[in-house]
């Protein structure tokens, strides 16, 4: 991913405007200090009335410029920023999607909706208001001492002194506040994982009567996200308050110090009266210090985050020049694969099995046996880590990942439902395509339209996030409804009947035996879902065991038939 100067550098010139704005206005704001002297010295000390209209009119110039280019200067600014924030969230969140499902097992929710919210948005807030204000105050010091060095550079050691040891402060306080806010950034993404699971799982801890336990856990977090501001607080209030003594005693200063200067004949009156209003204009810029480092320190603390974000590669890789089919067929084979995690643990041995188009392949195994993991590495959700997974002769590893994973539908174990219409949950696989005649028909094949239209609002009725209101069985089947709408060449059942009654699951297996072009692979625990297959596979500890079919498995009298017997002995 780009770095964040690349989104900047594309904004370029709407930020050198609204810089040119802001040298206008701030040229403009102190020259009227300016203006105070000739009044004093050549209008009231001087006599020369005539001036004074002309005077005048130099403060209504003054104001209505400053008017004009303090508009344009902010208008512009936060276009620019905004503009940023928004192709930098659009592409940290592209970034993400693009990770492999590695860096989801290790990484919470929470934290990536903290980066893509909280943080962006104090950068969004560094590169408009914050930012626009440290350039502002930069400007008008600069311009201010400036002008002070110009009327007596001997008085202008005064403000010169002040602001060196405001600068030394807000650098001091900066350190201080650098590590403080990388603390409350992690702690945020933490506490808003506590939340987002404690929610998505209400209805678990309801079921244990474990919210007590909950609010305890997330009332820990939020107690060390409070000491964390207020960590940073004491921060602020133990050195904003020499910022706060620094700019009050400065005008005091100048004024006994300019005063004694008139007297003794080194400075005019119109001059001390200008000094004085500059040594005025002084004070915003430091008492700014302090607040303007605080939103400094925030947004570097962000960018530092959302740069290891973005640093994060994934593991799945697209070769340079895919090969790209004109149609799968969906000939499937695993040649002696092997899969194993980063941490060593080794989870399919050798596994080696063929199914052809049409055919249908059952997987059976104890929980852990590896089962859903052959679905995964089939479709590059994980590489295997030794042999290879043909697709029609062609290694997946050659295959670009959209077609390779467009073309199988996949029933997941763990049903996911998307806080949408029932019509547009099934449509989700291929939203652009599938006609609401196509939903009707999976739906009817999958035997949601049993529920369905009983509801007032028939396939437009809204679901709740992750399905809420519905029952395991429903969902399984709008999952199920999704994967035939999609008409792939491969289709995965992954344990997804294991809610449905018997009478659902025997009109479902009528229907996958119907679809005679499509290849099927079905992760079962039981055997009533895999009896007919062309090929079943038994797995125990990642490896295959046993394979054949129904008949042949039975004849064997191996872990098949002890499955068999335990199933169908107790009836």
């Amino acid at each position: 991913m780009k770095k964040l100067s690349y989104y900047i550098l594309k904004q370029k010139w709407r930020y050198l405007f609204a810089i040119f704005c802001l040298l206008c206005s701030v040229g403009l704001d102190l020259s009227a200090p300016v203006i105070t002297k000739h009044i004093v010295d050549d209008v009231i000390v001087g006599g020369k009335m005539d001036l004074l209209k002309y005077l005048l009119l130099g403060y209504l110039v003054v104001g209505l410029g400053r008017f004009v280019f303090q508009y344009t200067k902010e208008y512009n600014f936060d276009i620019a920023g905004s503009t940023v924030a928004t192709e930098l969230r659009r592409d940290v969140f592209t970034h993400i999607q693009g990770l492999s499902t590695e860096f989801f097992e290790k990484t919470g929710t929470g934290e990536l909706m903290a980066r893509v919210k909280d943080d962006v948005d104090r950068i969004w807030d560094g590169l408009t208001y914050v930012g626009m204000l440290l350039i502002e105050v930069a400007v008008h010091t600069t311009i201010i001492l400036t002008y002070m060095y110009f009327y007596s550079w001997k008085l202008a050691i005064i403000p010169t002194i002040a602001m060196i040891v405001c600068g030394a402060i807000a650098i001091f306080m900066e350190r201080k506040l650098d590590k403080v806010y990388e603390e409350i950034s992690e702690e945020n993404a933490t506490l808003t994982t506590v939340a987002e699971e404690n929610l998505a799982g209400v209805r678990t801890i309801k079921a244990f009567a474990r919210e007590k336990f909950e609010i305890e856990k997330f009332l820990k977090h939020n107690s060390r996200y409070y000491e964390l501001n207020m960590k940073q607080s004491k921060v602020f209030v133990r050195y904003y308050p020499y910022l706060s003594v620094i700019t009050k005693i400065l005008p005091l200063v100048t004024l006994l110090a300019g005063g004694y200067q008139y007297i003794y004949g080194g400075l005019s009156l119109g001059k001390l009266a200008a000094f004085i209003e500059y040594s005025n204009n002084i004070i915003w810029p430091m008492e700014m210090l302090g607040w303007l480092t605080n939103g400094a320190s925030s947004a570097i603390a962000s960018s530092k985050k959302l740069k290891k974000l973005t640093a994060e590669k994934p593991t799945v890789i697209e070769c340079k020049d895919p090969v790209k089919l004109e149609k799968i067929e969906g000939n499937i084979r695993f040649e002696n694969v092997s899969f194993h995690k980063a941490d060593g643990y080794e989870i399919l041995k050798n596994v080696d099995f063929e199914v052809k188009k049409g055919e249908t392949v059952g997987i059976m195994g104890a929980t852990g046996a590896g089962k859903s993991s052959i679905v995964h590495v089939l479709q590059r959700l994980y590489d295997v880590t030794g042999g290879r997974i043909l697709i029609d002769g062609i290694d997946v590893k050659e295959l670009s990942l959209k077609q390779l994973r467009a073309s199988i539908a996949v029933v997941m174990q763990d049903v996911f439902l998307f806080s949408d219409t029932i019509s547009e949950n099934i449509k989700f696989g291929k939203k652009r395509i599938i006609s609401d005649e196509i939903v009707r028909m999976a739906a009817k094949d999958a035997a949601v339209s049993d529920f369905v239209e009983g509801f007032d609002e028939e396939y437009d009725t809204v679901i709740g996030e992750r399905g809420v209101g519905l029952s395991g069985g429903q969902k399984q089947r709008i999952s199920i409804a999704r994967a035939l709408a999609k008409k792939c060449p491969i289709l995965v059942m992954d344990d997804s009947t294991s809610a449905l009654d018997t009478e659902t699951e025997k009109k479902i297996e009528h229907i996958l035996n119907e679809l005679t072009g499509t290849t099927k692979i079905i992760v079962a625990h039981r055997i009533s879902s895999v009896r007919n297959a062309n090929l079943i596979i038994v797995l125990e500890d990642g490896e295959v065991k046993e394979k054949g079919t129904h008949e042949e498995l039975m004849a064997k009298k191996g872990l098949y038939y002890e499955t068999y017997k335990v199933q169908y002995d107790n009836e």
